[in-house]
């Protein structure tokens, strides 16, 4: 069929376009041809833009899961890390759904689920700067606090994390020969953020800075730090 220009342009704009782009309908004054050349214009640069998009290399953040003690004191230590992006305290490790800090957690372990930039730091300097920042002696904690919840811990979650893992772990046991490192390297479970009434724990070292610091010098935290690594401890 044939439209004048005023019908065309009183027709639904899809509908038109459509049959226009199929040879179902012609225009007077060549509209439908000019339609169906914008159609294939725009067409065109849809290929362009998805094969550009195809090339661009993705930002392909990773995680890593870690236990040392207190998480605002592992949340504070690995958030001025080059590379870093994101450092959130939790739980994991434990079988019980939803822990809390206040309420039950127990056969949890407190956590940080580190977020990083491979192309900045990798996996391995990441196990290098927690090493340096935890007591791998303890078997009962870290520092002051002690009990399960306390307890060093690696957590992998696959086994390039996991080889990774064990060698930086040997290379501890070779540097002190006369020490046992009791830090395992468990497999990654499911990490349960601190949340609700709780998420005053996170960032607590930002948000309470004297009472961070007090904290942490009366948990003898740094001096431990710095009796084992010496200068190689991070504050």
């Amino acid at each position: 069929m044939a439209l004048s220009l005023e019908e065309y342009a009183a027709h639904d704009g899809l509908t038109g376009a459509r049959a226009c782009a199929s040879g179902e309908m012609t225009v007077s004054g060549g509209v439908c041809s000019l339609q169906r050349q914008v159609i294939a214009v725009n067409k065109r640069w849809v290929l362009l833009l998805a094969a550009l998009l195809s090339c661009a290399p993705l930002a392909a953040a990773e995680k890593a899961m870690l236990a040392g003690g207190c998480f605002w004191c592992m949340e504070a230590d690995f958030e001025k890390l080059a590379g870093v992006t994101n450092v959130v305290s939790g739980f994991t490790g434990g079988t019980l759904p939803n822990p809390t800090y206040n309420g039950n957690h127990a056969g949890h372990y407190e956590a940080v689920e580190i977020t990083y930039d491979p192309a900045k730091v990798s996996y391995k300097q990441l196990l290098e700067h927690y090493w340096v920042n935890i007591d791998p002696f303890d078997a009962h904690g870290q520092f002051c606090d002690k009990g399960h919840s306390y307890l060093s811990a690696i957590f992998v979650a696959n086994e390039t994390q996991r080889k990774i893992a064990e060698e930086s772990r040997q290379r501890v046991v070779a540097q002190f020969p006369n020490e046992k490192v009791v830090t395992p390297i468990l497999d990654a479970k499911t990490f349960y953020p601190i949340k609700g009434s709780e998420v005053g724990h996170q960032d607590f070292y930002k948000n309470n800075p004297v009472r961070y610091k007090a904290y942490r010098w009366g948990c003898g935290r740094d001096a431990r730090l710095k009796a084992i690594w010496g200068e190689r401890a991070t504050r």
